[in-house]
């Protein structure tokens, strides 16, 4: 491999061009890309700061509604292993979002290990699916804060006026003021700084924990007074089959979304390499515990078929005597959504600056204030949007397209985790500036290559050349010459492995597509779907097999941050992971994908006529990872 890679240019009339500004990739933040201007964020995360963040995002309202509908439709009293299998599909992508965030500590999340692992135009489609996921995602859950609240004020007419929701008639309209007023109020505090964000949504998920605790330890103390009236059905314990429990189980899966949020928050935690994977785990832990705790109770109280779809967990204990607990649930679905909405505005400034900082979108979004040390301009322009979108729209149809984000998400997370323990990135992109250092270092590798070569660098090629050793060292030369072609030998081996690999993941990722779609439409004929699905099949578990035999790189050893969390059970886990996430993708609806598409070619028209032509990568030059240090100090640069 040479010292020197040509430098990625664009060409917008060249289709080689274009294509080599798709595939280009950024470096891992180090000593040598450390920013010294006024962008940094900071670091002020601990470990509790991280639960609170995960487990606020994650616990929505829609566990006090969702066991009921499951539990009805899909599952019967076998709910508690819907969530305990979603828990487990939810922590395969853990897995992999907490090996990539110890590892590569930056604002982004996905989008920054996309563009890392994967290169710049799947990390821009990710970044801006995950734009369109928490704008839909924080509007839809600030819609649903206001009849919730207006329970605890005795119903929609006791609120304020300037408060209630009014209906235009003309425009056929509902304007929702409230939800309009709560984004810009959580705006107003995410700008204060991430510690005091952190704590606010610390307090309202403490508030919820309890409400769910209360509902645990009541419910409990119901079930043991009256039996358990709910597992004692004659349908028993899976009264829709294992098929049922496994659609439910789909369905409760994006009850887990949001634990990805302590990964955008990766920057600004104080010690990333242990904080984030164990922030990640608990959080997702914890909310699983909840959840299984939760459902367990409920299905206990009330036969399945008897369960309220809209509130079950209130019409349980109203149906015990309790009507008081509606309120003390209402208050733990009141801070859960607002917890929720905190946890749904705060990546989407982070995603906004790391792709202003690659210079994929304009550097409005780049400027983080010097006091909070928060991305000010990009937390205004996303709370300000939200709260115009949740003013005016009814967006409850467009939350799907908050599952098209998420899930793409995870599943370039469980690539991106395949591509850096097979083929990790060997050349790093330098900028221009060092173009003096890379060219005299590249002459000082080639004269050295020379003289083992027995070449005189000094001399021209016609010029007679003496041999200055006897004849006894004439062996030594040899020996040289044979250690040489063994280091080729052994160079070309490396190189076949890394294109094994390579190809290996991708057909991976084309096996999960196959398998999923023949599987998730009915409407082909037996034999098209039998034969993709047994192609699909054949080849992930090639893919398993080959990935299982052929060894892992050893340069993931020097890859970002060493020392951090490690992903185990590779490559099966990821596999596992992206096969899961693909499969939900294929069964979302055409609606949903028909909205999402038109999204995402907004985001293409944008990337060409404005983040290719402005990417920091723009006329980076790569070099082999080998000789990065070299060059910086031969540039005299501080490592």
């Amino acid at each position: 491999m040479g010292v020197l890679v040509d430098s990625q240019k664009e060409g917008f009339g060249s289709s080689w061009g274009g294509l080599k500004n798709l595939v280009r990739r950024k470096q891992v933040d180090c000593a040598h890309t450390k920013r010294l201007d006024n962008h940094q964020l900071a670091k002020e995360l601990t470990i509790p700061h991280l639960i609170a963040v995960g487990v606020g995002s994650t616990i929505g309202a829609g566990v006090y509604i969702l066991v009921g509908a499951v539990a009805r439709d899909h599952s019967g009293p076998a709910l508690t292993m819907c969530f305990l299998i979603a828990g487990i599909a939810a922590a395969l992508s853990a897995f992999c979002y907490a090996e990539l965030a110890s590892l590569c500590p930056s604002a982004g999340s996905a989008y920054h290990y996309s563009y890392i692992c994967v290169g710049e135009g799947v990390a821009w489609l990710v970044g801006w699916a995950l734009i369109l996921e928490y704008t839909i995602g924080g509007s839809a859950v600030a819609r649903g804060i206001f009849p919730n609240l207006a329970l605890l004020f005795g119903g929609e007419n006791s609120l304020p006026t300037f408060l209630a929701r009014q209906h235009f008639p003309g425009l056929d309209v509902m304007v929702d003021p409230c939800a309009a007023a709560l984004v810009l109020i959580v705006t107003g505090f995410l700008c204060l700084g991430i510690k005091e964000s952190a704590l606010a949504q610390g307090i309202a998920t403490a508030v919820n924990v309890f409400a769910m605790l209360f509902v645990i330890i009541a419910g409990g103390y119901l079930g043991f007074k009256t039996g358990w009236t709910g597992y004692e059905v004659p349908t028993g314990y899976f009264p829709f089959g294992v098929d049922g429990m496994l659609a439910g189980s789909a369905t409760v899966f994006f009850s887990y979304i949001g634990f990805d949020t302590v990964a955008s928050t990766a920057e600004e935690a104080k010690n990333p390499k242990r904080d984030l994977p164990l922030g990640i785990a608990l959080s997702l832990s914890i909310c699983c515990c909840l959840y299984m705790l939760v459902s367990i109770v409920i299905v206990g109280l009330v036969p399945y078929y008897a369960m309220d779809p809209d509130t079950p967990i209130s019409s349980a204990f109203a149906s015990n005597g309790m009507q008081w607990a509606a309120y003390i649930i209402t208050v733990g679905a009141v801070t859960a959504l607002i917890s929720t909405l905190m946890g749904s505005i705060l990546p989407q400034p982070r995603i906004l600056m790391a792709m202003a900082r690659d210079g994929l979108l304009p550097s409005f979004f780049l400027d983080v204030n010097k006091h909070t040390q928060v991305p000010v301009n990009s937390t205004l322009a996303t709370g300000i949007v939200a709260s115009i979108l949740a003013f005016f729209m009814d967006v409850s149809q467009l939350a799907g397209m908050v599952s098209v984000g998420t899930l793409l998400a995870f599943t370039m997370v469980a690539v991106s985790v395949l591509i850096l323990r097979y083929v990790p990135p060997d050349e790093v992109p330098l900028p221009l500036s060092l173009q003096e250092s890379i060219d005299s270092y590249k002459l000082r590798h080639n004269s050295d290559a020379q003289m083992i070569n027995g070449e005189n660098p000094a001399k021209s090629p016609g010029d007679p050349c003496l041999p200055l050793l006897g004849e006894k060292n004439v062996a030594v030369d040899c020996t040289v010459v044979e250690k040489l072609e063994a280091l080729s030998s052994c160079t070309l081996d490396e190189e076949n492995r890394r294109k094994i690999a390579g190809w290996t993941i991708m057909l991976i990722c084309v096996g999960a597509f196959m398998l999923t779609f023949a599987a998730s439409n009915l409407w082909f004929s037996s034999l098209i779907r039998f034969t993709l699905c047994g192609a699909g099949g054949l080849l992930l578990l090639s893919g398993l097999v080959i990935l299982t035999c052929i060894d892992q790189d050893d340069e993931r050893h020097n890859f970002g941050h060493a020392g951090g969390f490690i992903c185990p059970f590779v490559p099966l886990l990821p596999i596992s992971c992206i096969l899961i996430n693909v499969y939900l993708l294929i069964n979302l609806e055409v609606a949903t994908w028909v909205r999402v598409s038109v999204w995402l070619m907004v985001g293409v028209l944008i990337y060409i006529f404005y983040g290719r032509r402005h990417s920091s990568l723009l006329n980076a030059i790569y070099v082999p990872k080998a000789h990065v240090d070299e060059i910086y100090r031969s540039s005299g640069a501080i490592l």
